[in-house]
């Protein structure tokens, strides 16, 4: 089963027509998996920062499919789909009214004193339950 995060279309997203400048969304983006890590994890970031740790984004491929204006709405969809010894590979589809407005497929390497290391074994068992409810 997939995550859903909400973020309002805010002005500091948009370009002088009004419209989300698209490298803001990779910051939405890191929000949704930040709120992700949160919410379903329960491996907030500021947790794991204190201990040197992290998950920064190796590899992200992204596809926009249509402009997002100010005020908009949209409905972020983060779905793990494959967990690694120290990485993890996600899609996500973010949508307004149920127009596509972009789709992404990302990898985050879990890293601890700059170098990959394993997920710890709790969070790897919540990552592969999501990952084997879509099969």
């Amino acid at each position: 089963m997939a995550y859903h995060w909400r973020q309002k279309v805010l002005f500091k997203h948009c370009d002088p027509a009004g419209i989300v400048f698209f490298p803001r969304y990779y910051m939405m983006i890191n929000d949704c998996v930040e709120a992700f890590f949160f919410d379903v994890l329960h491996y907030p970031f500021e947790e794991f920062h204190k201990e040197a740790a992290g998950v920064p984004t190796a590899q992200m491929e992204t596809t926009f499919h249509a402009p997002s204006r100010h005020g908009d709405w949209l409905d972020f969809a983060l779905q793990p789909l494959r967990i690694g010894r120290t990485s993890l590979d996600y899609g996500l589809v973010a949508t307004s009214d149920s127009e596509r407005r972009l789709s992404a497929k990302a990898t985050l390497v879990h890293i601890k004193n700059y170098v990959p290391d394993p997920w710890p074994q709790d969070v790897r068992d919540k990552i592969s339950e999501m990952i084997g409810d879509e099969k």
